[in-house]
């Protein structure tokens, strides 16, 4: 079978479906056209359409001509699927394998696992992270303030989490409410709903956590960013899964129809801007308990400018003073019109 990875799907989203679409409103195009010749500009689209078998040329050899793409399609893209459904279960025997291996690690004398508390250099953290999901047997808790930044790690997060899933394990996650508009974080959240999981965003801020069926967590260390703390310790893993189940329950599912809670998610977010600004935080703080760049965030502070009529911080600082404003919601519903 021919393989047809990503620069294959470039191709065929680019030059190929633009050749195939004049091939069809043309009624077909002369083999003799320059731009399918070598050198031309479609001479590799043809050469690809052609081996997929979606152009042939017509029988008396003069004119390349397009074919029905249904009677191709599922031979192109079955194969693909089938193969993705392979790793993820070969992901998953592997897992399991090393699992033996991290049992019988964790049973030697040497363990490193012989306190409650165990503290985790940055180039440990990935590896023990790795080892307790594949020994997670039924939820994995997982409180993430950024979005992915980068798309090189979601692949592997994301077989990691579809191969946890696959063995009926459960799976939370709390985001950012700005974790919405970042386009790797949604690609990850649609893959993993899609396999059950659950995900919810919040608009105030938290701490890193991850949580394996509810007997160990790893929080980040407040010493540095470069040092994580793995804690074994009962009644703290108990507190902080009461402290993520809180901020769960606060949390708006994301899922694929955002149009309904959209809304919402501005007037909360809307609402942190304000509570920002009333506690006198900095920019660059804030930013970050928003879960957006600094340069978002100033665009938050130019719309509030614009929402109270108000040309400096000052006079918004004032304007929200006057009015009594404290960025709570509830509170704020009848007193957020500058003209009130």
């Amino acid at each position: 079978m021919e393989s047809y990875g990503p620069e294959e799907r470039a191709l065929f989203e680019g030059a190929g479906t633009a050749l195939y679409e004049e091939l069809v409103s043309a009624g077909g195009l002369p083999v003799e056209d320059r731009r399918l010749l070598k050198g031309g500009e479609w001479a590799a689209a043809v050469e690809q359409l052609r081996e997929m078998g979606l152009i042939s040329v017509s029988t008396d050899g003069a004119r390349w001509e397009a074919q029905d793409p249904s009677t191709v399609q599922s031979r192109i893209v079955s194969p693909l699927g089938q193969e993705g459904a392979r790793l993820l279960t070969e992901s998953s025997h592997w897992a399991t394998a090393f699992g033996t291996l991290t049992h019988t690690w964790r049973k030697a004398a040497h363990a490193v696992e012989s306190g409650p508390f165990i503290y985790l250099h940055v180039d440990q953290i990935d590896h023990y992270i790795a080892t307790l999901v594949a020994d997670c047997e039924e939820e994995m808790l997982t409180a993430q303030p950024q979005a992915i930044r980068d798309m090189k790690l979601m692949p592997i997060g994301l077989l990691r989490d579809t191969a946890l899933l696959e063995r009926g394990a459960r799976i939370r996650t709390l985001y950012q409410h700005s974790a919405r508009r970042n386009n790797v974080t949604r690609q990850y959240v649609a893959e993993v709903t899609e396999r059950g999981g659950e995900v919810r965003t919040l608009d105030e801020f938290f701490n890193r956590m991850i949580v394996i069926d509810r007997r160990v967590a790893v929080i980040p260390s407040k010493e540095t960013h470069r040092v994580a703390l793995a804690v074994r310790e009962p009644s703290v893993v108990a507190y902080l899964v009461d402290v993520f189940e809180r901020s769960w329950e606060r949390g708006r599912p994301f899922t694929s129809r955002e149009a309904s809670v959209m809304k919402d998610i501005a007037s909360e977010q809307r609402s942190m801007t304000l509570r920002m600004l009333i506690e006198g935080h900095s920019d660059p703080v804030s930013a970050k308990r928003l879960g957006v760049s600094p340069r978002t965030y100033a665009g938050y502070i130019s719309d509030l400018k614009d929402e109270f009529e108000s040309e400096t911080r000052f006079q918004l600082g004032y304007t929200i003073g006057r009015l009594g404003i404290t960025g709570q919601d509830d509170e704020d519903v009848d007193q957020d019109d500058p003209g009130a």
